[in-house]
């Protein structure tokens, strides 16, 4: 069920909302339909979550198609023009460089760059964010971009890199198959994070596309000689902290 501010809401107006109706409206119901009482502070903290989770589908569905390549982080590489690559393998914004171009800079030459599953979930959520707060909020708030792990993530994000067991799952949570007997002469291949586009259609970067099946698969392809044990999808999600980006938003618009 959802609750806002104390009251039971049973409907929602689509017409709040841009692009994917079908999307926003199996994630209302499923919410909705839950045992678990979902609170919100005020509808637009609500509609904030939805549209963000919409965003995350959208942006990880764009990547797939920016031909961004898979390379391990000692061959990744970037538009240097934007970017500085580190040593280990991971993206720095360059001072003056508008973080909103960069990323976007990203699903357009998507071509210049290749880098590992974490680093392709990162860009998800920057740009997911780009695609819902207004560009010069965006650029206020992300002057440094490293793009690599959760370990670099700006603190206002910091919350994807931890999986939890949530009550329900959803459409824009980040999911992991691990692989627990990998081979380890490729270590790439020891889990694969996944972004739930609904429909039971998941993006893993270096994967495309895919079932939740068709990415146990692959991984068990990439075992250690005699393993026993197949990957499986750990039953733990990664999600952002909707509420405190709601709340970065709000007073944004506040102070406009």
């Amino acid at each position: 069920m959802i609750t806002v501010a104390g009251a039971l809401v049973d409907d929602i107006n689509l017409l709040d909302f841009e692009g994917n109706d079908k999307l926003i409206s199996y994630m209302f119901d499923t919410l909705k339909e839950s045992q678990k009482n979902f609170r919100y502070k005020s509808m637009e903290y609500l509609e904030f979550e939805l549209k963000l989770r919409s965003a995350i589908v959208s942006a990880a569905a764009d990547l797939y198609r920016s031909k961004l390549s898979f390379a391990v982080f000692r061959y990744s590489y970037c538009n240097t023009e934007l970017w500085t690559r580190t040593e280990n393998g991971g993206f720095l914004l360059k001072n003056g460089i508008s973080p909103a171009a960069a990323i976007e800079d990203i699903y357009t030459n998507g071509h210049m760059y290749g880098t590992e599953c974490a680093t392709a979930m990162v860009i998800v959520y920057y740009k997911a964010l780009l695609d819902v707060y207004p560009k010069a909020l965006y650029d206020s708030l992300f002057k440094r971009i490293y793009l690599m792990n959760w370990h670099d993530i700006d603190k206002n994000l910091r919350e994807v890199g931890r999986m939890r067991k949530p009550a329900i799952y959803l459409p824009g949570d980040r999911r992991y198959v691990k692989n627990p007997e990998v081979n380890p002469l490729t270590p790439q291949w020891q889990g694969e994070n996944l972004i739930d586009l609904s429909d039971g259609k998941y993006y893993g970067h270096g994967m495309g596309i895919v079932s939740i099946e068709a990415a146990v698969a692959a991984l068990n392809r990439n075992r250690k000689e005699g393993a026993t044990t197949s990957a499986y999808l750990m039953d733990e999600a990664g999600r952002p902290n909707f509420d405190h980006l709601c709340n970065i938003l709000i007073n944004y618009n506040r102070g406009q």
